[in-house]
């Protein structure tokens, strides 16, 4: 019966925990990106009603 070498093993668990590292920064760098755009989104709101407030002023 032939043996898997141990250094199989170590590529092996490297590339499961550089999956595990890409898939969990992802995440995070999904979560930031829906922060940052929403803030962008709450920015333009407000411009957009200060100019509706300035238009019914004038």
């Amino acid at each position: 019966m032939m043996t898997i070498p141990l250094w199989a093993y170590v590529v092996v668990a490297g590339i499961l925990v550089s999956a595990y590292m890409a898939f969990r920064t992802g995440k995070e760098e999904r979560k930031l990106e829906d922060e940052s755009i929403e803030l962008e989104g709450r920015v333009y709101m407000e411009r957009i009603q200060k100019e509706k407030e300035a238009r019914r002023g004038v």
